[in-house]
């Protein structure tokens, strides 16, 4: 069993934000902090990818499974150890591009590192057992997860070795010949390229501006949604990909090149008004509607609302507090739930503990580790308004223990 993070956490903890303490409960001397809890969880999902990956053992160490249905089994085997990987890294990397925190903070992040720069080199090593396959349709999907997470911790990139850099910028150029289908997949090319564009790379602006124009000029279905292609589909992807990925992108290629300042600032609005819905989806005890595809994600079904968090680009209707208390509770229901790691510490197919019938036919073991970006506020200093103000209660909270509450409004914006 690998070695684990050494937090002391109370199992009252481990309970939603808003329920009491345990009748009876003796208190402690120093009560853990609520960022401890989340730092716990980050490790305990994180540390199998990004530790058996750093010494070249993740395809002896990682179970495969696999959806029931799946499609195709023998390529989805292969992508999966990229998915867990790529997944992983970007929702780590803000966390590991901060710099400070108490003395256990900094030691997990430069033993995290450390480990994560050699994790790097051996995906990208065509000599290592743990080489990942970088072209094909699925893989184009978690290149762009792998580019995300060097897009978010510039840390990352310039600490590589200049030949493991030469490794990445191939693995990354191999995807182009991958066409991607007309959905948010445009968004994955896209997110590759602006890794380019960000390190002063050759890019392609094409495939930045199919995706962008795409989103902004077509496929914005209206209150802060936008059409997953030609149709609207209800289900968590504006959170998962679309917004996240175009928020990203239209910062990065402006910051460069200012080619789209109109988009970025209508995308912040789209943007903050999503996060509202967003917030509002979860119940009082962290649950959440259990609605279309790719629903095993578990935390990953709210990328976009801890992405405005820690972008701090959250509406004034939401408090950093409120939302952090928000996504704990999703936090502890999802990744505390009975059986959701195996006893050799992976993730289970499922949302509440192993429910294998939850997954879709593209559904692997290392698909489950999207679930890694619901952690992105861990970039945020511990200093930060998100993690010093006092706990707030959630709009569940609110109005179902009586308060009075603002009503919901939609947003109307000019397409």
């Amino acid at each position: 069993m690998m070695k684990k993070i050494k937090f002391t956490i109370r199992i009252s903890l481990l309970l939603a934000v808003f329920i009491g303490p345990v009748y009876g409960q003796k208190k402690t001397a120093k009560p853990v902090s609520e960022r401890q809890v989340w730092l716990k969880y980050m490790d305990e999902v994180a540390r199998p990818i990004i530790f058996n990956l750093a010494e070249n053992q993740l395809k002896e160490k990682m179970p495969m499974l696999m959806s029931d249905h799946i499609d195709n089994k023998v390529s989805r085997a292969k992508v999966g150890y990229l998915e867990a990987f790529g997944r992983t890294l970007s929702g780590i990397a803000p966390w590991l591009e901060l710099e400070g925190g108490d003395a256990d903070e900094t030691s997990l992040r430069n033993e995290y590192r450390k480990q994560t720069l050699k994790a790097i080199a051996n995906a990208v090593n065509p000599e290592a057992k743990d080489y990942l396959q970088w072209t094909g349709g699925q893989p184009l999907v978690d290149a762009s997860f792998f580019a995300l997470g060097l897009v978010r911790s510039p840390w990352l990139w310039h600490h590589l070795d200049e030949h493991v850099q030469k490794q990445v910028i191939d693995a990354l150029i191999s995807t182009r010949a991958t066409v991607p289908v007309y959905s948010n997949w445009i968004l994955f090319s896209g997110m590759i390229e602006t890794f380019f564009c960000k390190y002063d790379l050759p890019y392609d602006p094409l495939r930045v501006e199919f995706g962008v124009k795409e989103f902004t000029k077509h496929w914005y279905a209206g209150d802060g949604m936008y059409s997953d292609g030609m149709n609207f589909h209800q289900d968590y992807y504006n959170s998962i990909v679309i917004q996240p990925y175009l928020s990203l992108i239209l910062k990065e290629i402006n910051a460069k090149k200012r080619s789209y300042p109109n988009e970025e600032e209508k995308q912040v609005k789209i943007g903050q008004r999503y996060a509202e819905i967003q917030e509002r989806t979860i119940n009082m005890d962290g649950t959440y509607p259990i609605i279309g595809r790719s629903i095993v994600y578990r935390g990953g079904v709210f990328h976009h609302l801890a992405n405005m968090a820690y972008l701090q680009q959250l509406p004034a209707s939401l408090k950093p507090a409120q939302v952090r208390c928000a996504l704990a509770a999703v936090i502890k229901k999802t990744l505390g739930a009975p059986a959701t790691f195996s006893k050799d510490g992976w993730l289970s197919i499922g949302l509440y503990g192993p429910q294998p019938s939850l997954a879709d036919v593209y559904i692997t073991s290392g698909s489950l580790y999207i679930c890694s970006e619901i952690f992105l506020p861990l970039g945020l200093p511990d200093t930060n308004a998100f993690w010093t103000t006092p706990d707030e209660p959630w709009t569940a909270v609110k109005v179902w223990t009586g308060q009075d509450t603002p009503a919901d409004h939609a947003l109307d914006i000019k397409n």
